[in-house]
């Protein structure tokens, strides 16, 4: 059977250019091999985004302001987008709340931060500030979408798969993008979807949100009952009647993709077992991360399967802090202690990546994007103990990959509310990501319905101050 049709010949017999696809998986000889020549110098290689979702209060942890201390309790008038939104009122008169977390100066650069995440703390001067952040979207379905895909409502591709679409893998036995314990909420698959891109850009997801970590692995990676060269005769004769097929249908990307994801998948079950085995990293190691411990060990291992995938030659790596449920992890209305509970959960994890990664040399190259779909508020929600929304002024942090290190840019007003000084947009944030990459955002694009459409639409600009 394989002298009438070998692996080789079919795969160089497919239509539309399948066959060098398949030969090469997701390396950089595949399609759109002209992006893959960056005119802008890559300062980073790839991109580890910590998704904190439903929004971290900026007020109770990296951003600084004195005010509520001092007006803590006092009814004040406040602009809010959620008000306006609910309830068309322009203004209303909201309990100033003050952080339930002290604040204190760390690190060389003397960074105020708050003693929610003491262990994240050691690590501001690697650590790169962009305090004057905002969005659209004022729930989390929209404003989620935003941050991943650029839209709060049409259906887009997500950043992750931009960034493989313009650079592709490092390592064709692996995908280019892979998300972590994605959640089935607030936009779901579509967070780490590839929308009008082919289908070999969407995303992997690796576990789910709520889930332990335990179940974050890739199913039926193995087959005991069959030998290797079995499974691999079966899949060349597999291959060989899908390429007869997709002679008949020239130009359909998501028959090229599923006939790349078998031979994708052959790769990974050869790889992907020993990239995922957390068992092979040393005792210090897995401390570092705070494996073992309850509170720690289910984020933990998220982070350290992470440094594992980028070390493999995963482009972009997405790992979720959150849950299945109606109200995201971050999301505390109505219980702003619980920010604590969760603050425990990831903040030793993810200062041990830094950690991690600084030692073996990674972070030079390995963006690292922390950070939730918006902020909170400087007042109190109902006059009670939680906080709401806030699109208009909150903080992410970037580290490594080429940008400043003990740095910080932008502001809040007084109180914490709006962006005020040197704004930057959910967009500029976006532009700034790929160009990190090598990547100008405003050429990276994709023709669908006789549009070039790009991740930033029309908008967002570089933010050439963060970056060393």
């Amino acid at each position: 059977m394989t002298n009438l049709f070998t692996r080789r010949r079919a795969l160089q017999s497919a239509a539309c250019g399948f066959g060098s696809l398949a030969l090469a998986g997701l390396s950089d000889s595949q399609a759109h091999a002209s992006l893959r020549m960056p005119p802008i110098r890559a300062k980073a290689k790839r991109v580890i985004f910590l998704f904190m979702q439903g929004g971290v209060s900026h007020v109770d942890s990296f951003d600084y302001k004195p005010r509520l201390d001092k007006d803590d309790g006092k009814f004040m008038n406040f602009d809010d987008a959620r008000v306006i939104a609910n309830t068309g009122k322009r203004q209303s008169s909201q309990r100033v709340f003050k952080p339930l977390w002290k604040f204190a100066q760390h690190g060389q650069t003397g960074r105020w931060a708050s003693e929610l995440f003491p262990e994240m703390n050691r690590h501001v001067d690697d650590m790169c500030f962009i305090h004057s952040m905002h969005t659209e979207g004022v729930a989390h379905g929209p404003a989620t979408l935003f941050l991943h895909c650029g839209s709060t409502n049409f259906v887009r591709p997500s950043i992750g798969s931009w960034a493989v679409y313009g650079l592709g893998s490092e390592n064709e036995n692996f995908p280019g993008f892979i998300s972590i314990a994605p959640s089935a909420g607030n936009g779901g698959p579509r967070n780490y979807g590839n929308a009008f891109l082919p289908a070999v850009y969407q995303g992997t997801a690796v576990g789910r949100a709520g889930a332990p970590a335990s179940e974050a692995t890739i199913r039926n990676l193995s087959n005991t009952q069959l030998s290797r060269e079995t499974q691999r005769r079966q899949l060349d004769l597999l291959q060989s009647l899908n390429a007869e097929q997709l002679k008949k249908a020239p130009g359909d990307s998501e028959m090229e993709a599923v006939l790349n994801s078998y031979e994708l998948g052959w790769k990974m079950q050869q790889n992907a077992p020993d990239i995922l085995d957390l068992s092979k990293e040393t005792a210090a190691t897995q401390k570092l991360y705070g494996i073992g411990d309850k509170a720690t060990d289910n984020f933990g291992k998220q982070c350290l399967m992470a440094r594992r995938l980028c070390e493999a030659g995963v482009r972009f790596v997405q790992v979720t802090y959150g849950d299945n449920g109606a109200n995201p992890a971050w999301d505390q209305h109505s219980n702003m202690p619980q920010h604590g509970t969760h603050a425990r959960a990831v903040d030793r994890p993810i200062a041990g990546l830094l950690a991690d990664l600084k030692q073996r040399g990674l972070l030079d190259d390995t963006l690292v994007w922390w950070g939730g779909e918006f902020g909170r508020t400087p007042y109190a929600q109902g006059n009670g103990t939680g906080r709401d929304h806030n699109p208009d002024g909150f903080t992410v942090w970037l580290a490594g990959g080429g940008v400043k290190s003990g740095f910080a840019h932008g502001a809040t007003d007084e109180f914490g509310h709006f962006a005020v000084e040197s704004k930057v947009h959910m967009h500029d944030l976006h532009a700034t990501i790929l160009h990190l990459l090598g990547l100008n955002h405003e050429k990276l694009t994709y023709r669908y319905s006789g549009r070039d459409f790009r991740l930033t639409d029309v908008h967002g600009r570089v933010v050439d101050e963060i970056i060393a």
